[in-house]
């Protein structure tokens, strides 16, 4: 009898590296949800939190769904390490309000980080408008340029 060959997922090889599963991806983003209303609803005790509007950009989660890495954006980028550090200093505070907002077996622990992303795209929105760039740009779109 012709035995079958198990590719590359039935292998148990580790060399590929792969994304986050669909079950990470979904406890990620219900934990997401929850933290954006209890962050909304809640007052923090911590001064570096008072009056702050904090976005939670994406929630990452481990394989076992214990630990989460949450991306924050505090409004309009000011004082990002300030609130970060409130955050991860009032994290046992939104872990066990989390607890009691989400239905999961075990409410992961939280740690927080800022997310560069948003730095990352104004940065190229100001290479975008380098007027070298403008200029090099301009000369793709113009079709009797193409021709020297």
């Amino acid at each position: 009898m012709k035995r079958h060959s198990h590719g590359a997922r039935g292998s148990g090889r580790r060399d590929a590296p792969t994304g986050p599963s669909q079950r990470q991806l979904r406890a990620g983003e219900l934990i997401r949800h929850a933290l954006v209303e209890i962050l909304r609803e809640e007052e923090m005790q911590d001064p570096s939190l008072a009056g702050v509007s904090v976005t939670v950009t994406e929630v990452r989660m481990s394989p076992d769904l214990r630990h989460a890495v949450c991306f924050v954006e505090p409004l309009g980028g000011a004082r990002a390490d300030e609130v970060v550090g409130g955050l991860n200093r009032v994290a046992r505070f939104l872990r066990g309000r989390l607890g009691h907002a989400i239905d999961m077996k075990f409410t992961p622990d939280l740690k927080f980080v800022h997310d560069e992303s948003f730095d990352a795209a104004a940065q190229m929105n100001r290479l975008f408008d380098d007027p070298r760039v403008r200029a090099d740009l301009a000369r793709e779109d113009d079709p009797d340029g193409a021709q020297d």
